[in-house]
């Protein structure tokens, strides 16, 4: 019988799985789970790095096989035709015209072929489901996980089921709709829609994309570390802010950097700061607690909007294992943020993105960033997401009679 490429490993317990079973959580573990806490026997993907280090392929052997080494797939073939991943680094060396005494850079995944960092994840899961004859897909999303696996899905002729909150962004909707997938809107929260999700593929059989639900979300999620490490010069940054909300994308981008440690192509890791709003800090607030308590979020940057984060368990394992921060900042910071961010770089990112950089302008404020270090910031979706939210910060200008005059005094 073929050796496994990797094996799946519970969080929780630690128990190791074969990843010739089509597991999401561990059975065990996911069986000790309780309503209102996060879900308990989520799954690490572990490969054999011992073997991969002996091969001597290093860094630029990985990629130009396309990392396959690491990925939990048979062939790269199998991913979606579109261009996912690879998307610029922005740096930034002044802001206002001070010139700054670090290093500032965005990497913007708002350029992803649905304006999103999801379509990493819905590629590999997608990739997957092609090689396993899996024909339907569903997920639960507030928006972009569901476009993101709408339009995957539509460019490898799958399809895709959506359960999306009732109050999700029009723009992501009609995003879902226009690449033909099936959306169902579900009275409740994301949580509710997460559960119906479940049940769904229990019941029909539909191979299930939940972020952190399954493990291939946290594997297609961790490829911006390589191309992060790449565009650094080969180098691993000092500092990468984070925005969080079910804790997804923090593992990933910890678990892609935890791949080249373990092979010696690095030989430390970046702090990582997860940064949430203060309206739904459910997975922060309860990293250092004994008991994981529940406050209804009402933030308006859903994206990140979670009551139950699915990987908290996860999350947290990083964030103690590799000395991880944590901070909220306000809702009129986010929004603050994400109007700093479009005047004065020309990166228009949706709230939940702009959370991070929110982030980043309390380390600097508080004198946290260090002269000459190398700061990411991770931009997670378009501002063109959820133009509802900022609709605050924008006067738009009534119409004028088309005479030079008229013109002077509107630019003035």
């Amino acid at each position: 019988m073929k050796k496994e490429k990797h094996i799946y490993q519970c969080v929780n317990c630690g128990k190791e799985y074969s990843s010739r079973e089509m597991l999401y959580l561990c059975p065990a573990c996911s069986e000790t789970s309780t309503p209102g806490n996060p879900p308990r026997g989520v799954l690490k993907t572990i490969y054999n790095y011992d073997e991969l280090k002996r091969s001597g392929r290093g860094f630029k052997g990985l990629k130009e096989e396309g990392f396959i080494s690491l990925l939990p797939i048979d062939s790269m073939e199998s991913l979606p035709p579109l261009s996912i991943g690879n998307t610029p680094l922005c740096r930034v060396n002044s802001i206002d015209g001070r010139k700054l005494p670090f290093n500032l850079f965005f990497k913007d995944d708002s350029r992803n072929p649905t304006w999103s960092f999801k379509d990493r994840a819905s590629a590999l899961v997608s990739a997957f489901a092609r090689e396993n004859g899996l024909k339907t897909i569903v997920t639960a999303s507030t928006g972009n996980a569901g476009s993101s696996l709408a339009g995957i899905c539509a460019s490898q002729q799958q399809k895709a089921v959506i359960m999306v909150p009732e109050k999700a962004p029009q723009a992501k909707l009609t995003q879902i709709m226009m690449y033909g997938a099936t959306l169902v809107p579900v009275k409740g929260t994301y949580d509710d829609a997460f559960d119906l999700s479940i049940k769904a593929s229990e019941r029909f059989g539909w191979y299930n994309r939940n972020t952190a639900y399954n493990p291939l979300t946290i594997e297609g999620k961790k490829t911006v570390s390589f191309e992060l490490f790449e565009q650094m010069g080969f180098r691993v940054p000092d500092t990468i802010f984070i925005p969080a909300g079910d804790g997804v994308i923090m593992s990933g981008v910890y678990k892609g950097f935890e791949d080249l440690l373990r092979l010696g192509i690095t030989d430390h890791m970046p702090v990582i700061v997860a940064v949430q709003s203060d309206l739904s800090d459910n997975l922060v607030r309860n990293i250092n607690s004994e008991e994981f308590r529940i406050i209804a979020s009402s933030t308006l940057a859903d994206s990140i909007s979670v009551d139950i984060p699915a990987n908290f368990y996860m999350a947290r394992h990083f964030i103690r294992e590799y000395g991880g921060r944590t901070l909220t900042v306000t809702d009129d910071e986010i929004l603050q943020a994400s109007a700093l961010l479009a005047a004065r770089t020309g990166l228009f990112a949706e709230p939940a993105a702009a959370a991070a950089y929110a982030g980043f302008m309390a380390y600097e404020k508080n004198g946290l960033i260090p002269a000459l270090s190398d700061n990411i910031v991770l931009l997670t979706g378009s501002g063109l997401k959820d133009t509802a939210s900022v609709r605050s910060l924008v006067n738009m200008p009534e119409p004028i009679t088309p005479t030079l005059d008229n013109l002077a005094e509107s630019v003035q």
